[in-house]
């Protein structure tokens, strides 16, 4: 008996936030919500930056310019978190991050 193997590309169609999650939503009816700390670029980001996303190729991945953070959807779907850890701090109204890689 032979098996067709389907190779699936998961593409973004569209991208939303809240306090604490991350919403994707998927061109093929899916919905991925991950929390926003998995990525600490995004979870210190401000709500105009993170407005400013864009899709990479045919939606496999979403890229944010302003913080300069791209993830895969691909890396969604396996719950593949941020390797990178964020001291954030705020002063005047001016912000200073320092990233840390944790490899």
């Amino acid at each position: 008996m032979n098996t067709l193997a389907i190779k699936q590309h998961p593409q973004a169609l569209n991208v939303q936030y809240t306090d604490e999650s991350l919403v994707v939503e998927l061109v093929d009816g899916r919905t991925i919500s991950v929390p926003l700390v998995w990525f600490p670029r995004l979870a210190h980001a401000s709500k105009k930056q993170l407005r400013n996303w864009e899709l990479l190729g045919d939606g496999e991945g979403i890229h944010w310019p302003d913080i300069d953070e791209d993830i895969s959807v691909h890396g969604l779907l396996l719950g593949t978190q941020s390797t990178q850890k964020t001291t954030d701090v705020s002063f005047d109204g001016f912000r200073c991050r320092s990233i840390h890689s944790t490899d």
